[in-house]
């Protein structure tokens, strides 16, 4: 059987129906997960990352465990004690969802330094490991679909600042061929999208998407600051304006690991913003 944590998030999501399509057993948890969310056929049990002894009834059986690094929880996890219980569960195998801010930004408490500590509790837990290390998602889109319905306009800062996000449905095939087979024990799979892409340049992708012109208003980095201290933490909010502003040369690469692992290329964002344009009409 397999442990999918995070279950009801954009990557976790992607990687129950994966799996359940590939006839694997699957267990799905999360904090306020139901039936009702996954497929038939998927076991599904509440769980909460920031309480290792709530994972006990979830790993019961388990051979092998996604572990999501918590998001805005990371501050709150204690990885060791998650890993003991994995352990001591006979969990044989663990693929963890990490982040590219290990590498990129390891002096930063909200991207680099917190999920790398995970990462180290993860390598020295016993079970075979693997850890997958993307950077922004296609689905940070998601934030604009408001107001894309109801006045067609995406606002936001570093107009033409590219990134190469992922697609989420692309890190949840990696997962789950690291899950499944052998070849991926101690391997980092930096994970990106096919090509660096701008928000105006997504702001149009996704007018395409749904046959309507999306105008792009370009914010200050004051304006976008203000925006996201409503929903972040101060920290958080810093660094991910640097990221999105004044990107390192490691974070505007495109890695080759999404098509090494896969056999083909990784998704657009073009493709996604076509898969999800129900959400911006």
């Amino acid at each position: 059987m397999i442990v999918v944590t995070g279950a009801t998030g954009n990557v976790g999501r992607e990687l129950v129906r994966s799996l359940a399509a590939a006839g694997e057993r699957v267990t799905a948890t999360s904090r306020h997960i139901s039936a009702s969310e996954v497929p038939d056929g998927v076991r599904t049990v509440r769980s909460d990352l920031t309480d290792a002894e709530s994972l006990r009834p979830v790993l019961d059986g388990a051979e092998a465990l996604f572990l999501q690094n918590g998001g805005a929880a990371l501050h709150l996890l204690r990885p060791r004690d998650l890993l003991d219980v994995a352990k001591s569960a006979g969990v044989g195998r663990v693929v963890l969802l990490s982040s590219q801010g290990v590498a990129t930004r390891p002096e930063s408490q909200s991207h680099g330094a917190l999920a790398g500590a995970i990462e180290d509790a993860v390598r020295e837990s016993g079970p075979e490991w693997t850890i997958l290390r993307p950077g922004g998602f296609h689905s940070n889109a998601y934030a604009w679909a408001e107001p894309v319905r109801t006045h067609r306009t995406v606002a936001a800062p570093f107009g033409d600042v590219a990134l190469p996000t992922v697609d989420p449905a692309d890190i949840a095939e990696v997962a789950a061929v690291a899950l499944r087979q052998e070849g991926h024990h101690g391997r980092v799979h930096e994970l990106t999208g096919p090509a660096a892409t701008t928000p105006r340049g997504r702001a149009e992708a996704i007018g395409r998407a749904i046959g309507e012109p999306v105008r792009f208003v370009e914010q200050t980095p004051e304006e976008a600051r203000e925006q996201m201290l409503a929903f972040m933490p101060e920290p958080v909010v810093e660094t991910t304006l640097s990221i999105l502003g004044e990107p390192t040369p490691a974070e505007r690469l495109v890695s080759p690991d999404v098509e090494r692992v896969l056999g083909r290329a990784p998704r657009t964002f073009e493709d996604w913003a076509r898969r999800n344009a129900a959400a911006f009409r």
